[in-house]
């Protein structure tokens, strides 16, 4: 059971790593390469598509639970210390609050989703309707 003590910490730690890169990316002393990585890890982790689909048993979820980390990992290493320690204060800072960063995010993305959906739709009934 030892080994799942550390695997919750390890996990909340990695929570709040995830919030801390959120305010890193936005940091003015950040390189770009980080902001690129943190983008990537972003973009792979909401993306619906994955290296291995995950309807693949046990396969399909086992990249999620090795990519995000290791990207996570890597982001937190190419971010300047006195970025990250500024970054992790903030977070935490936040995290204690219990406020939500924003939500500006999740209406971007589910207006993003609803014009893609719009425009496959519109895709689609052309394509079929072109065919009659």
């Amino acid at each position: 059971m030892a080994w799942f003590a550390r695997l919750k910490q390890h996990a909340r730690l990695l929570k709040a790593d995830t919030l801390a890169l959120y305010f890193a990316a936005r940091h003015p002393a950040t390189p770009w390469s980080a902001r690129l990585l943190v983008a990537a890890i972003i973009a792979y982790a909401l993306s619906p598509i994955d290296l291995i689909p995950d309807f693949i048993p046990i396969l399909g979820f086992l990249d999620d639970l090795i990519l995000i980390p290791l990207g996570i990992a890597l982001a937190i290493r190419l971010i300047p210390d006195a970025v990250l320690a500024e970054c992790r204060a903030r977070a935490s800072k936040l995290a204690g609050t219990g406020k939500r960063v924003s939500y500006v995010a999740a209406i971007v993305v589910v207006v993003l989703w609803l014009i893609l959906s719009s425009l496959f739709t519109m895709w689609v009934y052309k394509a079929f309707t072109a065919v009659s």
